[in-house]
């Protein structure tokens, strides 16, 4: 049974019953507190002087709200938290020891009375008060009013501690999600004045976060950035580019209502990165479209090319019936039809499209193939070039298309040092072993690298070179190509005059040994088709093929060739791709479905190779096919290999 609570009374003759100015004290003292704990500490001394307790204790509401204990006076028991639990759940109470221990609380001698009140704001619990008297008679109910009393004020002060506390969280969040922002935030009033700013925009402005508050924004910004805020600050919603050096940021400014005082914010976004990018996609973009272009070009001068080097070929070969004194002309007139081949053949392979396709490559083929390339230009310069491949180099597992870019750029970049400033005249490239790969090191005379580019000499956008002469990425995509190869690019000091650059890649597993290149005609006379729309070549094949004793039947296009193939049976058919009406592709398909055992005698003759997927599906064929110009050598091991397949 609940024991009735002690007689109203008050200790040492004082009153039980806070007064309306202890009250009013009480709200002055914990008005300026800051913090729970702060409230807590300074109504447990009211309420103890007010009441007598010899305990108490202080709790306010947490996660999952349960209490916890933020001010306490007097000793404190483990029963503490049992006492704050049953006010905040069932108080106010004032009960006795007896009262106590019903509800499942003992408390410890010498306590004999207890009183416990709830703190609420409307009916959320945000805390309790527990009061403890070792004296009977001094904890009733005017004790408990007392603390429902100072409970109340207690509600209030907690209240506005913890908006105060959420409002001062929900800034520290807002301020951090603004400051990890990239883009310089600057929120500034009509007048032109900074209101708030993020860490961006005072880096930008190279000025602590808290001193930018206040001040107009036309003092902090460089001098030359004026003009550009200004102008999107009397346009809001527009966009204006503004360089800083060798970055580009974009500024626009928003306009603000209903927002007090802000009138305005500013956005300034770095778009360094992302233009970058952009002039990448535009490089990769112009270096397709010249690839085309080359593609076209290679194509239209294989065809003339063929029937020269053919008819020199067949010429030379015929010997006998040919004057004495027309042998070397006719030799020189092969030897430079095969060079200007050789020049087509680098052209292509320099813009043919090969992603993924890495492969062991002698070293000295792709410097050879670079020098093959700038020819031309290193000629007109007057830059004399040496290749020097020490013996034992290893072949190099690479991407040989993207590895010749590499060093034509290096090459052509010291050149144009060279032809620029007058100095030097002469470049050295050098492949040697190293380390468990190779280094190739490009060394030229000229008046090479200062201090102060050496340093951003890798860096994408930086060039020395005039406006519209250069990008500034072409080393730092060398840089690339070289590091996705698992290699490294450097700039090397030597201490002498002219730039040596150093190129370091993995060595490949050592090539095998080439077979002997053995042209065998076969041993039979042949009934062959030569498809071609050039005449010339049609005439060039007739008269070799014929001379080696076979007999040859001409079309000029994929639609005749059909036609005879599907009548006649052909040992091999010769066919270009590309032709008017019906090309060699789908010749191919036609003819497959027609007569299969013709489809399986096509061999392939073409001049380009880099546009769309040729060289994927003359690759997928598996079988001979010739590249124009193709020589005497060339033809006879295709013919051969036909017919080696077909039996």
């Amino acid at each position: 049974m609940t024991s009735p609570p002690p007689p109203d009374a008050a200790p040492s003759g004082r009153p039980a019953v806070a007064s309306v100015e202890a009250l009013a004290a009480l709200g002055q003292v914990i008005a300026d507190a800051r913090t729970p704990e702060e409230i807590g500490a300074r109504c447990l001394e009211r309420l103890e002087a007010m009441t007598g307790a010899t305990r108490a204790t202080f709790g306010v509401t947490g996660p999952a709200s349960t209490l916890r204990i933020v001010a306490r006076r007097g000793a404190g028991t483990p029963v503490d938290e049992h006492l704050l639990a049953l006010a905040g759940r069932a108080g106010p109470l004032a009960l006795t020891v007896p009262g106590l221990a019903e509800r499942g609380v003992h408390l410890p001698d010498p306590a004999v009375g207890w009183v416990g009140v709830p703190v609420r704001t409307g009916r959320t619990l945000i805390g309790a008060i527990s009061l403890v008297a070792d004296r009977s008679g001094v904890l009733g109910q005017h004790a408990m009013r007392t603390a429902l009393a100072v409970g109340a004020q207690a509600a209030v002060a907690l209240q506005n501690t913890l908006l105060l506390a959420a409002l001062s969280e929900g800034k520290r969040e807002w301020e951090q999600t603004v400051d990890a922002i990239t883009d310089g935030i600057c929120v500034m009033d009509a007048a032109g004045t900074i209101r708030r700013a993020n860490r961006a925009f005072c880096a930008l402005a190279d000025i602590p976060v808290t001193a930018v508050a206040g001040r107009p924004w036309v003092t902090l910004v460089p001098p030359a950035w004026a003009a550009t805020f200004a102008g999107v600050l009397d346009k809001p919603g527009e966009t204006a580019e503004l360089r800083a050096g060798t970055r580009l940021f974009l500024v626009t400014a928003l306009p603000l209502t209903d927002a007090g005082a802000a009138a305005a914010v500013l956005v300034v976004s770095d778009q360094t990165e992302r233009r970058r990018l952009q002039e990448q996609l535009f490089q990769s973009e112009k270096m397709s479209a010249i690839g085309q272009l080359i593609a076209g070009v290679a194509h239209d001068l294989n065809n003339p090319l063929a029937s020269v080097v053919g008819f020199s070929d067949y010429l030379v070969e015929a010997g006998g019936g040919t004057p004495e004194e027309l042998l070397e002309p006719l030799r020189a007139i092969r030897q430079e039809a095969e060079r200007a081949a050789n020049i087509v053949k680098g052209l292509l392979s320099f813009a043919r499209k090969q992603e993924g396709r890495r492969a062991p490559h002698p070293i000295n083929d792709i410097l050879t193939a670079t020098l093959q390339l700038l020819r031309n230009q290193l000629m007109g310069a007057k830059i004399e070039t040496e290749v020097d491949v020490a013996p034992g180099t290893p072949p190099v597992h690479v991407d040989a298309t993207q590895l010749q870019q590499v060093f034509v750029n290096l090459v052509n970049n010291a050149a144009q040092a060279i032809e620029g400033s007058g100095v030097g005249g002469r470049i050295v490239i050098r492949a040697m072993p190293w380390l468990e790969g190779v280094a190739v090191t490009v060394e030229d005379d000229g008046p090479g690298v200062p201090a102060g580019v050496a340093q951003r000499i890798f860096e994408p956008f930086f060039t020395t070179k005039p406006a519209g002469e250069g990008t500034g990425l072409g080393l730092s995509i060398c840089q690339g190509i070289v590091k996705e190869h698992g290699g490294r690019l450097a700039l090397v000091t030597t201490g002498r005059r002219g730039a040596v650059f150093k190129v370091e890649l993995p060595a490949a597993e050592p090539l095998p040994p080439a077979p002997a290149a053995v042209a065998i005609a076969p041993d039979r006379r042949l009934r062959l088709l030569v498809v071609d729309d050039e005449p010339h070549i049609q005439h060039y094949m007739r008269a070799t093929l014929e001379a080696w004793g076979h007999e040859v039947t001409l079309a000029d296009n994929g639609r005749e060739a059909l036609e005879l193939a599907t009548i006649t049976p052909f040992d091999v058919i010769i066919s270009d791709l590309r032709m008017p009406e019906l090309g060699g592709r789908e010749m191919l398909e036609r003819l497959q479905a027609l007569r299969p055992e013709a489809a399986d005698r096509v061999v392939f003759s073409t001049g380009d190779t880099v546009r769309g997927d040729t060289l994927a599906f003359l690759e997928s064929l598996g079988r001979p096919y010739l590249r124009k110009p193709f020589t005497l050598t060339e033809l006879r091991a295709a013919l051969a290999d036909a017919v080696w397949r077909t039996g």
